[in-house]
């Protein structure tokens, strides 16, 4: 047998590689992380659910995350119309933290990365992954280096977190068509000078629905800098007039609701907006013979509800404990173990994030006559916690339907 470059290799650096990383060097594993970005770089996903503190504390890498300094979460406010409506993440269900970040993701990922380096991972930047066979007795990487030198490596365990590059997915050809419409974002980051006076809670992330598009909605992130991050999801269709000059586009459609507006109305838009189409994803299976996926590499459904790196740090939490049996000679159940409960709590999501785009769920948020007992459990799935049983939305999501009923307009 070939020398093996490292027990596990990590494709990509983002929330899922660096956590998983930091989770498997402490079970005493040898980490070899393969990044084809060079840090730090650009990344949407910036508001963070208190869910994901929780994760970052069990990998030991929160206090590195606390001292950068981040704006401070507490929950999140939605505006449609006249209407206003908020959530404290501290007044819910679950058992847990409460309050969390909005981050600048090229500094989060990079802090991240260089915990994983810390704890004793080895991280290559700008090394790309070509190729990668999974037939032989452990999985052999075809990659090129920064220079874009060949070479080959091989590990015992593979673990795809490469984000929307999906790359054992593209390669193995493991996709299968999303159950999402297609839609798509366009987003930038901003120098608000937001008013004052302004209705504008800094502490929580602020989704706005479109005034005459119950399925077209914008965020609104603060960063502790006086700076936003701010941007449109829509179909295709909706976007396909504003995307001429991506940066004009975005700029317009906040100015078709009279709130944003006025809260941008002093705005300096000094960066240069981006757009990302056809997020949703889906695969035939979430692991395999010695790989499996995390995170946005496995499944994406909708930014609406800040779930990405909440999933993807559990696709780690998940996965880490097995990989560690595997290698000890167990024979762990991925499907039972790994696939299954990463899925129930995806499923949760799913189900909000269906009912949003259908409107339902937006009349269950503003519902003028909610009960305590089942705004906090909203609250509890809106601050990231779709795996806690207990809570009957999570368990049982057919349950919104019912919701959406009572609280449907007449």
């Amino acid at each position: 047998m070939s020398k093996l470059d490292a027990d596990v290799i990590i494709i990509g650096a983002g929330p899922a590689g660096s956590l998983a990383a930091a989770h498997l060097r402490k079970r005493g594993l040898s980490v070899l992380i393969l990044e084809k970005e060079r840090f730090p770089r650009f990344s949407i996903g910036e508001s963070l659910l208190p869910q994901s503190i929780g994760l970052l504390e069990e990998a030991g890498m929160l206090r590195a995350v606390v001292e950068e300094g981040f704006q401070y979460k507490n929950g999140a406010a939605f505006v449609r119309g006249d209407k206003y409506t908020e959530f404290d993440f501290r007044q819910k269900h679950s058992e847990g933290w409460g309050t969390t970040f909005q981050v600048q993701r090229g500094r989060f990922d990079q802090i991240l990365a260089s915990e994983a380096e810390r704890m004793g991972a080895e991280l290559r930047f700008g090394h790309e992954i070509t190729a990668v066979d999974v037939s032989g007795e452990f999985p052999q990487l075809s990659a090129k280096d920064a220079e874009g030198k060949p070479y080959e490596l091989k590990g015992k365990f593979l673990l795809d977190a490469s984000g929307f590059a999906r790359v054992l997915p593209r390669l193995l050809k493991l996709h299968k068509p999303a159950t999402f419409p297609a839609r798509r974002a366009i987003f930038t980051h901003v120098e608000d000078h937001i008013p004052a006076k302004a209705k504008f809670d800094r502490n929580k992330i602020l989704v706005t629905v479109h005034p005459q598009h119950v399925d077209v909605w914008y965020w609104t992130i603060p960063f502790s800098n006086g700076r936003c991050s701010v941007g449109v999801v829509a179909t295709e269709e909706f976007l396909a007039p504003y995307t001429q000059d991506l940066s004009e586009g975005l700029k317009a459609i906040y100015g078709e609701d009279p709130g944003l507006k006025n809260l941008f109305k002093d705005a300096v838009w000094d960066t240069p907006a981006r757009t990302i189409m056809g997020y949703a994803s889906d695969v035939t299976s979430l692991w395999g013979k010695n790989f499996a996926l995390l995170g946005n590499a496995g499944e994406f459904l909708d930014p609406v509800f800040s779930s990405g790196v909440t999933i993807a740090f559990k696709s780690a939490a998940l996965a880490a404990p097995l990989i560690d049996a595997q290698l000890k000679g167990q024979s762990p159940d991925w499907e039972k173990d790994f696939a299954v409960p990463l899925k129930k709590g995806v499923d949760a999501f799913r189900a909000f994030v269906e009912s949003w785009y259908e409107g339902g769920f937006q009349d269950v948020i503003f519902y003028e006559k909610q009960d305590e007992k089942t705004r906090k459990k909203i609250c509890a799935i809106l601050a990231g916690y779709a795996w806690d049983q207990s809570n009957h939305y999570v368990a049982e999501p057919w349950r919104l339907k019912t919701l959406e009923k009572i609280c449907a307009p007449g």
